[in-house]
């Protein structure tokens, strides 16, 4: 399994994001989550919000990164000015 792991320093604005979550389960082979982080074991957590679009294997993940809805949800945030995230891509075992 595969997932892209996108991680705020700030939560974005609430009614913008969800439009923006609307594009983002366009993304081909993917189920795509988010909501706010809530804490952390030691001290306030690095990231306030996460989104995650998570593949059943490599070869979803592959198609679905270079698919044109993946790359529109990349300007559809940069758009809409949402906070600068860090993007992060995971293979789970």
């Amino acid at each position: 399994m595969y997932r892209v792991v996108v991680l705020y320093e700030e939560v974005p604005d609430a009614d913008s994001y969800a439009e923006h979550a609307e594009l983002c389960k366009l993304v081909p082979n993917s189920v795509f989550r988010y909501g706010q982080v809530t804490g952390s074991p030691m001290g306030e957590p690095e990231h306030a919000f996460f989104a995650e679009w998570e593949f059943a294997d490599k070869a979803a993940f592959d198609a679905a990164v270079r698919s044109d809805e993946f790359m529109a949800s990349g300007k559809d945030a940069y758009k809409r000015g949402l906070p600068q995230p860090t993007v992060e891509f995971l293979e789970l075992s």
